[in-house]
């Protein structure tokens, strides 16, 4: 084969093995195994015993893979921890963005960045891996087989192959952001269709913790929106293992809070380091980012996204693409949120028309039929007609107080809602009398206004409305029984309360969509108690019996 023009013998011959090296570069984008590849050639066209490539992340801020050649697997196994391409000598190639060719590298001061069971090594050849200025990590050659230094020729060959590494990693990268950006793109999408399906509001904003600890890749997804008494409270937590941060307050003195309504992110490196982070999360994680839910000037929330302690801290990327989903998603909580003042809007509207019908129609019927039958009983001189005629004029009376009372509970607006536990639970009986067609039985034990607490309280009459709703929706109840129970014992010993809403309905149907009962049990675990539901109390068990109890 002719040598080419104007090139030395050696370095022509070994041309074609970078040619080769060269053309692998475009022929896939897995990252590690064409990093592999230029190692090998790199030391197979230098004739060095060691060949490496560090790759620093894209911040320029720590270690983000390395490729090590000429190691036997039990050597890998002694060397222990790679150098991470940041320190000293290695750190020196990517800061001062200049080759290091020395004769003997133990001579040099800043050789002190290996690990201490790395072989030995003399000869050594540095230089930064870039493209187009960007600097992505290093590559190094040491142990010139025949014990000469690297001469000007494999300099001249490791630059080639280290702007090939370069685009490698470029390429890479420019592709790995594509699929980011198309996954939070879908991430959007879902959590947006979720919150304006009209489904329940708890599932949606799971949906939003869920989706954004998937794109994120985060330990956990947890949404914060603000508590009743200020402060942020945690609304929807999804981890891989149960949490009982659901419910919980973080206080409204805390700088971090104040940051976040005022709208701005805060990104945490290491929660342990970080004085401002709750002692809760700094004991449990590492890497934290919280971004503000806004949307045209309004804060609604926040979105948390920690990882586990000792994991990668969050590049600038990935913060970028989180603040852009919480605006997404804080714009559909929004829509949402409007959507459903409508749809309240026209129910308070078709309340009012049947509180004004009910008024002035039927109790005025049935105040005159009590009237004609008061008249009817005076003037009979049968005992047994006058005693029936008096029975039912007394139903009828007890029949227009109810109707009174239904007429009251739907005049009543929201903001009017009480503050005891008994009044509460006594709105929300009312409140479903009406889609319900009747008003269900009622039984309180012990002292359910003083001895339950606010937060157990409100979980608790959250937890009648959803089945009160599932009854509706999906048990065509004839009859529902409510109970709530502020003596109870829970199976651990402790004093609590225990809700039970038993139907005569249809049941549950086995493999049914059960997304209300799953909001019970969550909501029930966040207190460190527990759901279930059994037979009812129609005919032979049928219909359901929904309990729910915490330590009050």
């Amino acid at each position: 084969m002719p040598t080419p023009q104007g090139l030395p013998t050696e370095l022509a011959a070994r041309l074609p093995q970078l040619l080769e090296a060269m053309r692998s570069v475009g022929s896939g984008l897995e990252l590690r195994s064409m990093l592999e590849r230029i190692c090998g050639t790199a030391a197979e066209l230098t004739g060095a015993r060691f060949a490496a490539i560090s790759v620093v992340d894209e911040d320029g801020d720590g270690p983000d893979g390395f490729v090590l050649h000429g190691t036997d697997e039990a050597t890998g196994r002694r060397i222990g921890r790679l150098p991470d391409g940041c320190k000293e000598l290695l750190g020196a190639l990517v800061r001062d963005s200049e080759p290091v060719r020395l004769a003997d590298l133990a001579v040099d001061p800043r050789a002190c960045g290996f690990p201490e069971h790395h072989p030995p090594m003399r000869a050594f050849l540095g230089l930064p891996v870039r493209v187009r200025g960007e600097v992505f990590g290093t590559l190094y050659l040491a142990e010139k087989r025949g014990g000469g230094p690297f001469d000007d020729h494999d300099l001249d060959l490791a630059r080639v192959l280290a702007t090939e590494a370069g685009i490698a990693v470029g390429n890479a990268r420019l592709y790995e952001a594509a699929q980011q950006h198309e996954r939070w793109i879908d991430g959007s999408v879902a959590v947006t269709t979720a919150l304006l399906s009209g489904g329940d509001t708890d599932d949606a904003l799971q949906v939003v913790a869920e989706q954004a600890r998937r794109l994120s890749r985060s330990t956990a997804g947890i949404v914060l929106l603000p508590g009743d008494e200020g402060g942020l409270e945690i609304v929807a937590v999804a981890a891989d293992k149960p949490s009982d941060a659901l419910g919980m307050v973080v206080p409204p003195d805390s700088e971090i809070v104040a940051e976040l309504l005022d709208g701005q992110a805060v990104f945490v490196r290491n929660a342990a380091e970080d004085p401002r982070v709750p002692s809760r999360f700094a004991r449990d994680y590492g890497p934290i980012m919280m971004v503000p839910l806004q949307s045209e000037g309004r804060v609604l929330g926040s979105l948390v996204t920690p990882r586990a302690r000792g994991e990668r801290p969050f590049t600038e990327a990935e913060r970028t693409l989180a603040v852009q989903f919480a605006s997404q998603a804080a714009l559909a909580l929004m829509m949402a949120e409007t959507q459903r003042d409508r749809e309240r809007l026209a129910v308070y509207e078709d309340r009012d028309r049947i509180a004004r019908d009910l008024h002035d129609l039927v109790v005025q019927r049935l105040f005159a039929t009590g009237m004609t039958l008061g008249s009817a009983q005076r003037r009979s001189a049968v005992p047994e007609v006058r005693a029936g005629v008096g029975r039912a004029v007394d139903e009828l009376d007890t029949t227009i107080q109810e109707i009174r009372t239904a007429v009251f509970a739907l005049q009543q607006g929201p903001a009017e809602a009480p503050v005891g536990l008994r009044t509460r639970v006594l709105r929300e009986i009312n409140l479903a009398a009406v889609p319900l067609g009747f008003t269900p039985s009622h039984r309180f034990t012990g002292p359910v206004d003083t001895a339950v607490g606010d937060l157990v309280g409100a979980h608790l009459v959250a937890a009648l409305r959803e089945a009160l709703s599932n009854a509706f929706r999906h048990d065509g109840a004839s009859r529902i029984d409510v109970l709530v129970d502020a003596s109870a014992t829970l199976p651990d010993g402790r004093p609590g309360v225990r809700l039970t809403v038993a139907d005569d309905g249809v049941g549950i149907p086995e493999g049914g969509r059960r997304s209300g009962l799953r909001n019970l049990e969550r909501r029930a675990e966040s207190l460190g108690g527990d759901s279930g539901h059994g037979p009812g109390i129609g005919e032979d068990g049928g219909g359901a019996t929904v309990m729910w109890e915490a330590p009050r």
